[in-house]
């Protein structure tokens, strides 16, 4: 039996259906929703989330590259350590945009994984 997982963010496809994702799509959108939920964001759960988004008001630089990689792998694992396993966080500082790359063990499938986020900053 397959699992029907909703796409992230909710949307209607084409047909006028909730939009579906495959089992990938949705640890992707897991862990997008982990990154760039600002914590106090949610009612129900107000310490969920890392809030990467808020770096747009910190200038870039490799200490803020630093901080975001410990910020970054401590939430993933915190939210989603039954989903996923994290292998490596890392964050690159280039002008105006932080890249985040995690690595990740898929525990379901036992397949690793890799996905890339870029979160805006001011310059330095």
């Amino acid at each position: 039996m397959t699992s029907t997982y909703f796409d992230f963010p909710y949307h209607v496809d084409g047909r006028g259906r909730t939009a579906e994702a495959t089992a990938a799509d949705h640890v992707r959108d897991l862990i997008y929703q982990v990154l760039f939920t600002a914590p106090g964001e949610r009612v129900n759960r107000p310490d969920f989330g890392c809030g990467v988004s808020q770096l747009v008001f910190m200038p870039n630089s490799d200490a803020l590259a630093a901080a975001t990689q410990f910020l970054v792998q401590g939430a993933l694992t915190r939210w989603l350590d039954g989903i996923i396993a994290v292998q490596a966080v890392e964050i690159t500082p280039t002008d105006s945009t932080l890249t985040v790359q995690v690595s990740f063990s898929d525990l379901r499938t036992g397949q690793t994984q890799q996905v890339i986020f870029d979160a805006p900053v001011s310059a330095p």
